[in-house]
């Protein structure tokens, strides 16, 4: 999948939102499965879509995944997505499997169109079996519209512990025609992807087969959702879906297609977007960590690294402290599994260089702490053994976060 070195046409769209793309509709309300914010969305296609998804690598998942997983790799089509939150509807057993089929079923007859162009998802509290009465209501409610006061309402249903909506949204150009390329998620605890307790959906009106964008959105994916940590947990839920309609009308995408590049950059800046929001968004977060490496041997290791070193807490927690301790990130570097020469090591915190070529530089203490105060600190390694590189995001580690999950279920 070599990308052609040429320029990129994107532009981000501040205005727009998961419905942007042309033939999507969304929707969100309140049905009670919580006490009193929104908690049941839906995401609806005029026609159906190519679709393609990632999921959890938790042995344990979700008895809505093994629908979703369904439509996704069998029907290959997906017209709607049907999400509730306040349950996850996981470790239920067979019951959690027939609810979330009729949630399925419940969708496709509320819409007129065939179940298994129905994915359903789940986000919220596990080893609770779900209300069914609240959803059938609910899904009997749901009138999805085009505008932006339903995407909002369907942005703001699929939230648990966020603090703050996610969304993003780009378009470009293919075949000389507008192509619209819009995400939003949720994500902010348990938050180890391969994936995390997030779901992301993207939607785009660009014409392209199921197959060729599964395997863009899974290479995607170890680039962006699979490079953020907030605590080190898998969840049950985790899942990543992409519906493309191709309403736009340009010539089927293939890696061969002369502006595949446009749509893969832009494809992969929305994931990205989504990914950094939710590690920004991280419980009890004040900060956004950044962490970029280069010189590693590949860039699978490259990725390693990065992700090790902000993935650690006591990285995490010196960064939430303001304190310059450097021997966190090395040490963190060294534990990473990955070839390393301790003497070829780089480390920059804000662009100031506190160890070169594995030895210590001195460094300004007070500026150091000014720029760790900072909304976004950004992380620097360098291996100097080879081309790989990788990024990572993830967020510092403060009181708030040990306040919010000791008391998550009350």
């Amino acid at each position: 999948m070599t990308l052609i070195a040429s320029a990129s046409i994107m532009k981000k769209l501040s205005s727009k939102n998961i419905v942007s793309p042309k033939g999507f509709k969304a929707a969100g309300l309140h049905c009670g499965l919580k006490h009193k914010k929104k908690d049941l969305a839906v995401l609806v296609s005029e026609v159906p879509a190519s679709v393609a998804g990632v999921f959890t690598t938790n042995a344990v998942q979700a008895a809505p995944l093994k629908v979703t997983k369904e439509v996704v790799y069998t029907t290959k089509k997906m017209q709607a997505m049907i999400v509730n939150s306040g349950n996850a509807n996981a470790c239920t057993g067979k019951q959690g499997v027939k609810d979330a089929q009729t949630m399925q079923a419940l969708m496709a007859e509320k819409l007129g169109i065939e179940a298994n162009l129905v994915g359903v998802c789940s986000t919220g509290v596990i080893g609770e079996i779900m209300n069914m009465e609240p959803l059938t209501n609910g899904i009997n409610q749901l009138e999805p519209k085009d505008n932006l006061e339903s995407a909002i309402d369907f942005a703001q249903a699929i939230l648990t512990t966020d603090t703050v909506m996610k969304n993003t949204s780009y378009s470009t150009v293919v075949d000389g025609k507008e192509i619209i390329i819009a995400g939003v998620a949720k994500g902010s605890g348990m938050i180890e992807p391969n994936m995390a307790t997030m779901l992301g959906f993207i939607t785009t009106d660009a014409n392209i087969e199921s197959d060729i964008l599964q395997a863009t959105l899974a290479d995607i994916t170890n680039m962006t959702f699979n490079a953020i940590t907030v605590d080190g947990d898998t969840s049950t839920n985790d899942t990543v879906v992409v519906m493309a309609n191709g309403l736009a009308g340009n010539e089927t995408l293939t890696f061969d297609h002369p502006d595949w590049q446009n749509f893969f950059l832009t494809l992969k800046t929305v994931a990205q977007d989504l990914a950094k929001m939710i590690a920004k968004d991280g419980e009890g977060a004040t900060k956004l960590i950044e962490v970029e490496v280069e010189g590693a041997i590949s860039d699978e290791e490259g990725r390693k690294i990065a992700k090790t070193v902000v993935g650690s807490p006591l990285v995490k927690t010196a960064v939430f402290g303001c304190d310059a301790n450097w021997g966190r990130i090395i040490a963190a570097v060294g534990y990473s599994g990955a070839t390393v020469d301790p003497e070829k090591i780089t480390i920059q915190i804000g662009g100031v260089t506190m160890v070169e070529n594995g030895e210590p530089l001195p460094f300004p203490e007070d500026e150091l702490i000014q720029i760790l105060k900072m909304h976004e600190v950004k992380i620097y390694v360098s291996l100097g053994i080879g081309e790989g590189k990788g990024h990572a995001w993830g967020c510092d580690l403060t009181y708030d976060y040990v306040q919010i999950n000791a008391s998550y279920r009350s």
